[in-house]
């Protein structure tokens, strides 16, 4: 949708499908052209999928055959959370396919950087982390029931957004996107995160900082001040690239588009020109 320079948009999750980032992303397609798409097994990209089809390879190659589909030399390539590492991923194997990197609340990209986020996040739950266990482990839980995933979530992202009218907004989107999904869509999706951690978070001594220091893609890092991800985590990734702007957003969480769209505006502005 929208008419301007060529933005194609990774999600994140990775659970998830596009649905969580609209409408508030919609807003830039007055100046760009936002191409969304769900990942494989997510979403509208769901049906007939296997788990086991889905490897970090296969996303490289579906977001590379996006690329080609809809007939783009070098997009930028904006993603956010968990949609930054394959959009980092994706950079590193094909460095001239894409003009521009918007890294929006990054998630870790490596995996001492993983263990600083677990620390952070334990700290910041206290008590309600063993609710959270509880839900976790509960027979409904496992089973996809929407329900249960949402209780799981509202724990989940209870710290994630500044403003209390954001987390509401946040968490009627996340119930509906459960609830499209149905429990075989939930259970599939839960499956491929574990399977794409296993490729990533969970490879020993994975680590992308060293390997950013050769891209010469410009690239902006958006971090909210008061995201649930330690912000020194945007700052490594940024400093990591030579190229790259840091933007921190005061009052801001995790869900950047959502809760400083105008703040996410003006960067994109101000980092295109």
């Amino acid at each position: 949708m929208g008419r301007g320079r060529a933005v194609i948009v990774i999600h994140g999750g990775p659970d998830f499908d596009h649905a969580y980032l609209l409408p508030e992303l919609d807003q830039l397609a007055d100046r760009h052209r936002l191409v969304y798409y769900d990942q494989r097994g997510r979403g509208r990209s769901a049906e007939h999928v296997r788990p086991d089809e889905v490897t970090l390879a296969s996303e490289m190659d579906d977001l590379d055959r996006v690329r080609r589909h809809v007939r783009l030399d070098a997009p930028v390539l904006l993603g956010h959370s968990w949609g930054s590492v394959l959009a980092l991923e994706y950079a590193l194997r094909h460095p001239t396919a894409a003009s521009h990197l918007v890294l929006m609340n990054p998630a870790p990209a490596s995996a001492s950087q993983l263990t600083a986020l677990h620390q952070a996040y334990l700290a910041q739950l206290g008590s309600d982390m063993d609710r959270q266990r509880e839900i976790t482990a509960s027979s409904a839980y496992e089973e996809g029931d929407p329900e249960a995933v949402t209780a799981r979530y509202r724990i989940h992202f209870r710290f994630a957004l500044r403003r209390p009218e954001d987390y509401r907004k946040l968490m009627a989107r996340m119930s509906a996107l459960f609830h499209a999904q149905g429990k075989d869509g939930i259970v599939k999706a839960r499956a491929i995160e574990h399977r794409l951690y296993d490729d990533t978070w969970q490879v020993p001594g994975y680590d992308l900082l060293p390997k950013l220091r050769s891209l010469r893609i410009p690239t902006l890092v958006i971090v909210g001040q008061q995201d649930f991800i330690p912000s020194e985590i945007a700052t490594q990734i940024a400093r990591a690239i030579p190229a790259a702007a840091l933007v921190t957003i005061e009052n801001c969480g995790h869900f950047a588009y959502l809760e400083c769209g105008a703040e996410v505006r003006r960067a994109l502005s101000d980092f295109f020109r």
